[in-house]
């Protein structure tokens, strides 16, 4: 479910704070999706790609990158927010990040997010959003980061 959002009004962004914006579809982590991160970012540690060292470790199987759990938010966010009447949207960063619990192979991840700021920039706002990245089945989120991005008039 998609919340469109038009900010080029000050005061309408500005009602947006605090809004809890859905869940996103859920998506799931398999091993070539692993692998294809760990070889775009050099990080071959065994307990990421090794299946079977992974299976006598600590979680029993491979697990996910932390990393590349962030790295879904592009791909959750638009989701559940769509910024309207903007020229530019640009990624300004993340603010804090952590990551909970591990993602096991084979693991179905879904996100939800609130928007936790809107502030004016010069030509635009800058709107934080916090994500909660969730595993189906499990008892604590997977990844908690509040991503920050500038939309330009």
């Amino acid at each position: 479910m998609q919340a469109l959002r038009d900010f080029r009004k000050r005061s309408r962004a500005t009602r947006t704070a605090g809004e809890q914006l859905g869940y996103s579809d859920w998506l799931e982590v398999d091993q070539k999706r692993i692998d294809l991160f760990a070889d775009a970012t050099g990080d071959h540690q065994w307990i990421h790609v090794d299946p079977e060292k992974a299976a006598a470790g600590p979680f029993g199987t491979t697990i996910a990158h932390g990393y590349l759990t962030l790295s879904l938010l592009p791909l959750f966010g638009p989701q559940l927010i769509t910024v309207e009447g903007v020229r530019m949207g640009v990624n300004y960063g993340t603010n804090k990040v952590r990551f909970p619990a591990p993602v096991p192979v084979g693991s179905r991840l879904r996100a939800t997010a609130k928007i936790t700021g809107v502030d004016e920039v010069p030509g635009g706002v800058q709107v934080s959003v916090g994500f909660t990245v969730e595993r189906e089945g499990g008892d604590k989120p997977v990844c908690v980061a509040e991503s920050v991005s500038r939309y330009y008039f």
